[in-house]
């Protein structure tokens, strides 16, 4: 990876500066296929928009950003979203970990990645979930990081182009030794009655 990738948490404060490179990098994840929550039809107007609209969730401690800039250009991001109802406080969630095309292959997505689960853990989570889109890279990544798989479930997101896509959860104890069986790494297929 190349030396002049930093990485820094946003603030509030720094989204309304932060939001045209942020959104331009989830237009780029659209236009890439990646089922992200938008359609193909996404603007950057509407992506650099959504960004700012998590201002209150960052001042309240709800969700922490991380971006990564290669030489002062934003090339990645990821947000821990922590869970806040009094019998989840152990844990959070991974989402949007998102990397710019040209910027693929350096390592960018498994140091951002490092950089939540760290924070996590030393934020008293022991917990992590997240999705991703069944047998895309990111799913590679995931399992190549420790992550455990519970499950795949067809048909659960659409694509950018409206395609309904199986998505498979996992999860990742924080714990210094697990207390519990681990899970098989075997994704199983659930499905309805």
């Amino acid at each position: 990876m190349s030396d002049r990738i930093a990485l820094s948490r946003l603030c509030a404060a720094d989204l309304p500066a932060a939001a045209p490179g942020l959104g331009a990098l989830l237009v780029d994840a659209v236009d890439d296929g990646a089922s992200v929550g938008f359609p193909s039809s996404l603007t950057a107007g509407e992506a650099a928009a959504w960004w700012t609209h998590l201002a209150p969730a960052l001042t309240e401690g709800r969700t922490a950003v991380w971006a990564a800039h290669d030489g002062g250009r934003l090339v990645g991001t990821v947000q821990l979203r922590c869970e806040t109802s009094p019998n989840g406080t152990h844990r959070a969630e991974i989402a949007k970990l998102l990397v710019h095309r040209d910027a693929r292959g350096r390592g960018v997505a498994r140091r951002l990645l490092a950089t939540a689960e760290e924070f996590a853990r030393s934020s008293g989570r022991t917990l992590l979930m997240l999705d991703t889109q069944t047998g895309s890279t990111a799913e590679r990544l995931y399992r190549s990081a420790g992550w455990i798989p519970l499950g795949t479930v067809p048909d659960y997101a659409a694509d950018p182009s409206g395609v309904l896509r199986s998505t498979t959860f996992f999860h990742k104890s924080l714990r210094s030794a697990p207390t519990a069986p681990q899970v098989s790494d075997r994704a199983v297929e659930l499905t309805g009655p």
